[in-house]
């Protein structure tokens, strides 16, 4: 049986600055790759427009979800967000916060119906990778994943799991060699999915 893969593009258009080629080639290569691989593959491009039932159907349908966005202002777009709002509040991805009144060793985030499903993060990112791990800068320290944790603490609150995060960095520096990037962001790829 094939594995099933949801490729979500979370992009936002902004004129000059965001027109969406550079998260369009990231959701090419990994069409490809998955295709390549025998996975059965459903996109969504939230700024498309998008029925909530039946992104709710293709959550429970794949075994993987990759989310490729452009970061802004430190984390989603905001059409991005309202998709999860708007989604993951139809109560399918979850029986409850996971808590019980008669069982208190059951914790909070615990209620999750996604379970045996993983999510891939994949970022473009004006800032440097430097800006991370780095006490003196911008994010205090904070791993990259740890600057998304929101992201994750959501797609984890449903049950899923994480596979590896990527990201790209530096993008409006003007040095960009995609085509070593898109490399990179493949060996991530079979690192997570094969």
């Amino acid at each position: 049986m094939n594995k099933k893969v949801l490729i979500l593009n979370g992009h936002q258009y902004y004129d000059v600055v965001a027109k969406g080629e550079l998260t369009q080639a990231y959701i090419n290569k990994a069409n490809d790759f998955f295709l390549k691989n025998g996975f059965e593959v459903k996109h969504t491009t939230i700024e498309k427009g998008y029925d909530k039932e039946e992104e709710c159907e293709k959550f429970e349908w794949a075994d993987y979800v990759l989310f490729q966005y452009p970061v802004y202002w430190m984390g989603l777009p905001w059409i991005a967000k309202k998709y999860i709002d708007e989604t993951f509040t139809q109560g399918r991805h979850y029986s409850s916060d996971g808590r019980s009144r008669s069982d208190a060793s059951k914790l909070y985030g615990s209620g999750g119906l996604l379970t045996g499903k993983k999510y891939m993060l994949s970022l473009t990112y004006n800032c440097p990778a430097s800006a991370f791990n780095n006490k003196n800068s911008l994010f205090e320290g904070l791993s990259l994943d740890e600057a998304h944790v929101a992201v994750h603490k959501t797609f984890q609150f449903c049950g899923l799991k994480p596979l590896e995060t990527y990201a790209v960095h530096d993008i409006f520096k003007g040095d960009l060699d995609l085509n070593a990037e898109l490399e990179k962001f493949e060996k991530v790829l079979t690192k997570n999915f094969l």
